[in-house]
């Protein structure tokens, strides 16, 4: 059984580890809202590009390499966006092991399943499991930003003309809410401009078919769709670090809460063996008096 200074120094322990977590989930927490703010600015814009480049490539029948074909894909690369640190609960583990999962039930579908992947924790995860990437982007958290997303964009539309590449996916964690994420499965390229129907407004004004574009609409289609895959990178960036944060402020979170329950259970133990070393001690006084009397 162990002692009072044990106890003691399980205590103090204990309190000074819940004072990290406590630094930790603030620290987290103001950058949730900053990620927060970004990402909910950025979707609109996101969404609305694609609009604009449904409407062209629909309405003039404009083909480009980058818009969805119907054939099946055969050769895919799977991007996988994880974190660089721990400490965000399940964060990681659960888009490592979606990620896993669909690489196992998909290998022997596609003649080629290649992996890329953003966040070494991913990359960690599968070389565990004898399963080699083609490349790996660090630090994140630190440099997302729209520079850094066009050069990972510019790498993935190279590898999807010059590699032969039919599909590229992207597996992240989106962004929810502070305690919600949710893991998706998105095809990057090609993009698909099938569900990026006409805005109600342009519906009932009875969009022209016949409008002319001044550039021609294959080279704004060029621009837009380049334009287009590297904000939706940047999206994914963003989702991801914006879903990290959230997740490891709930898990610093618990974590202190946990911590105080351990401190209440030790101050307890503590004052019990405390109270009954005093009895103790005061019986052993007690009986010794008795004993000189005698």
């Amino acid at each position: 059984m162990a002692n009072l200074k044990d106890i003691r120094s399980r205590i103090d322990s204990t309190t000074n580890t819940q004072k990290i977590t406590r630094a930790m989930k603030m620290v987290s927490a103001a950058k949730l809202r900053r990620a927060q703010q970004n990402i909910v600015n950025l979707r609109p814009y996101a969404t609305r590009m694609l609009q604009v480049i449904s409407d062209i490539s629909v309405t003039h029948r404009v083909h480009h390499p980058l818009l969805s074909t119907s054939s099946e894909p055969k050769k895919v690369l799977m991007v996988v966006l994880t974190s660089d640190r721990g400490l965000c609960g399940g964060f990681n583990a659960n888009v490592s092991k979606y990620a896993l999962n669909f690489f196992n039930e998909n290998q022997g579908k596609y003649d080629q399943l290649d992996l890329f992947f953003i966040g070494t924790k991913g990359r960690d995860y599968f070389k565990f499991r004898g399963i080699e990437s083609d490349d790996v982007i660090t630090n994140l958290a630190k440099e997302v930003s729209y520079t850094l997303a066009a050069k990972v964009a510019d790498r993935l539309m190279h590898d999807f003309s010059e590699g032969g590449y039919d599909s590229i996916y992207m597996i992240y964690n989106e962004f929810k809410s502070a305690i919600a994420q949710e893991i998706v499965c998105e095809t990057l390229l090609p993009v698909d401009v099938s569900n990026a129907t006409l805005d109600k407004e342009t519906e009932k004004a009875s969009f022209s078919q016949d409008m002319i574009f001044e550039p021609e609409p294959e080279e704004m289609i060029d621009e837009l769709l380049k334009k287009h895959f590297t904000t939706q990178v940047y999206r994914c960036m963003c989702e991801s670090v914006a879903a990290e944060h959230g997740a490891r402020m709930t898990s610093m979170e618990n974590a202190t809460n946990n911590a105080g329950d351990m401190i209440k259970k030790l101050t307890l133990t503590y004052n019990k063996l405390r109270q009954a070393s005093i009895t103790t001690e005061l019986i052993e006084i007690t009986s010794g008096a008795e004993a000189l009397k005698g």
